[in-house]
């Protein structure tokens, strides 16, 4: 076997560089993903909406530049009947926009959390498709801490792209609104320069496009690092947090071995990555504040200085003069909203390729392992197991089971003994189908139920009821066999609190939530069992409590134990041997064989 762990990164490195292809191949898969989502209507119909109310705002915008003429020239003229007139007219104006820009907020929150929703909703079906998120753990960086994506990235990316978003569909109606008003105004403006009069077609919209053409090119130059930085931080903000979601859930581990002092230092090494990326941010923002800042300031300015040489030519009223400086800031600001958004948008492409990088990898991870020969999962017949040749491919070699041939009929018990080394919990995750890559092929029984049990149970947040039932719902069993399986397995201090909600992982010593998974067996009644080294740490009253279960209540389940060999020789009817082969042999690779294994009922009851 050559060295898998090498092929997997490299692996998940193309896939993060395709990922990091290009914006338009980043953006179509997000467009994708909400418009096949469930939100999709609600999405087009806010969105319409949206547009609709954008359009009559930049209707009452032309509205309120025009009113600038007769209200400043009614100032100018002292005209206290036309100044009150143009208020009145003011007021409805404003007030109009006023109600506009309050149903735009309520629409614009909407979009946010429909945004969210359909891309959050999306990218938990994909992770959690069977074995994906396994897989994509075993992927190398890409697979690290994938809450921060599902959680954090998504939010941020969802509220950004509807900001972003909005801001440029408005700025773009407004420019293509006022462009034209610009452009009517200044067709009237004469120059007289050395006794000699012309005029510049558009002179206006003309100053206006240089004037915020040379900022954009100016901010971009200045912010364009901010994406990289941007994307750095959020990774080292998911390694510090992280650090501290172990700490808290091994805590005492942690006070047991004294080690809140090594803890702390591991925290801050963390915390210290975390900071030197923020003000690596933080430096490249000050310098693009006074590329936006500084031109911020000219603005105020800037159209009265542009329009100076006509007012003072005599050829612009007063009024006339603040109704072109009204419509040069319109169109400015539409032009440069580029410059006053850079640091949100570099914000927004650098968390745009974290996700995107995040659902390519968990799309094409079953593409991403076809590193390796892989082995064969077939259904086979009713009532028995089939193992035949089976290799496991592994980074340290190869993991194989001494019989090579073997068949284990129904409600037999096969213990597979192995060395400490030897790869007990790879052949585990191997039977349950979590890893395919070696070769050999892997009958189980076609139709038959399977539950798997890791070393350590899974707790499911909810009612003790809950808990047993898992992945099943309550009401597919009698109430009656809550409280018997519990009984059966030593647990009826927990038949009164059936339905109690806590976290039962905390609750619960190790040794009670052993007890727990095997009362989930007995209430499951599965037709195999396959086991990972569980047996091996009970305590001897709860161990011989699941014997007897497995004698008397599940005879007809088949069970195989993945263990030490000195413990349960006489529990179990044959013993398999697992063995290593530490040398590195090469398995060809393949097209990816179809997973036909059967879907059993409860296949990950105790996963």
């Amino acid at each position: 076997m050559t060295d898998q762990s090498t092929k997997l990164a490299d692996a998940a490195s193309d896939i993060d560089e395709a990922a990091q292809a290009g914006l338009v191949k980043q953006l179509s898969m997000m467009i994708g993903a909400l418009f096949a989502s469930p939100v999709r209507n609600t999405l087009l119909l806010l969105g319409f909406a949206l547009v609709a109310v954008i359009l009559v705002t930049a209707y009452g915008q032309i509205r309120l530049n025009s009113w600038n003429q007769p209200f400043y020239d009614a100032l100018a003229r002292r005209d206290l009947p036309d100044f009150l007139t143009q208020l009145g007219v003011f007021g409805l104006i404003a007030g109009s926009l006023l109600i506009l820009n309050v149903f735009q907020t309520f629409l614009n929150q909407m979009i946010k959390l429909k945004l969210r929703e359909g891309l959050v909703r999306d990218l938990i079906g994909q992770w959690l498709l069977p074995r994906r998120a396994f897989r994509l753990a075993n992927a190398g960086p890409i697979g690290v801490n994938p809450d921060q994506r599902l959680h954090e990235d998504a939010r941020h990316l969802t509220e950004l792209s509807a900001d972003l978003g909005i801001g440029l569909f408005q700025s773009a109606i407004l420019l293509a609104s006022f462009i034209g008003v610009l452009w009517t105004l200044s067709s009237g403006f004469i120059f007289n320069v050395g006794g000699r009069s012309f005029d510049i077609p558009g002179y206006m919209v003309w100053a206006a496009i240089i004037y915020s053409g040379s900022a954009s090119l100016v901010s971009y130059w200045v912010g364009r690092p901010l994406i990289e930085r941007n994307a750095e931080r959020y990774a080292r903000e998911a390694d510090l947090r992280f650090s501290m979601m172990r700490v808290n859930e091994h805590i005492d581990a942690v006070a047991l071995f004294g080690g809140e002092a090594d803890e702390k230092r591991r925290i801050e090494v963390d915390l210290y990555a975390a900071l030197a990326a923020t003000r690596s941010i933080i430096n490249r923002t000050v310098g693009l504040t006074w590329v936006t800042a500084g031109y911020g300031w000219l603005t105020i300015v800037a159209p009265i200085l542009v329009a100076a040489p006509v007012y003072f030519a005599g050829n612009l009223s007063f009024g006339g003069l603040m109704m072109a400086v009204g419509a040069f800031n319109q169109v400015q600001n539409s032009l440069r909203w580029f410059i006053d958004n850079f640091s949100a948008i570099a914000d927004w492409r650098a968390t745009l390729l974290r996700i995107a990088s995040f659902r390519s990898a968990v799309m094409k991870t079953d593409i991403l392992h076809d590193v390796e020969s892989r082995i064969d999962f077939v259904e086979g017949k009713p009532g028995e197991v089939r193992l035949d040749k089976l290799e496991i491919a592994s980074p340290t070699g190869c993991t194989m089971l001494k019989e090579t041939k073997v068949e284990i009929k129904a409600g037999e018990r096969v213990l597979i003994v192995g060395d400490s080394g030897s790869g007990k919990t790879l052949l585990f995750r191997t039977l349950a189908g979590l890893w395919p890559w070696g070769d050999g092929r892997i009958a189980w029984p076609k139709g038959e139920t399977i539950l798997y049990m890791p070393r350590t149970p899974y707790m499911p947040p909810g009612t003790l009821r809950e808990v047993m039932a898992y992945p099943a719902v309550v009401k597919g069993f009698a109430e009656a066999e809550f409280p018997a399986a519990l009984k059966s397995a030593g647990l009826d201090n927990l038949i009164g609190k059936l339905d109690m909600q806590k976290r039962w992982d905390k609750k619960l010593s190790d040794d009670e939530q052993q007890a727990l998974a095997f009362a989930r067996v007995r209430l499951h009644k599965p037709q195999w069992l396959l086991i990972d080294e569980v047996l091996d740490s009970m305590e001897d009253s709860t161990y011989e409590r699941v014997v007897a279960m497995l004698a008397q209540d599940l005879k007809q389940t088949g069970v195989i134990h993945i263990g030490k060999a000195e413990a349960h020789d006489h529990v179990f009817e044959r013993v398999l041997h697992l063995v290593k082969d530490p040398c590195t042999r090469n398995l060809a690779p393949r097209k990816p064989m179809p997973d036909i294994r059967p879907k059993p009922r409860y296949a990950v009851a105790a996963t």
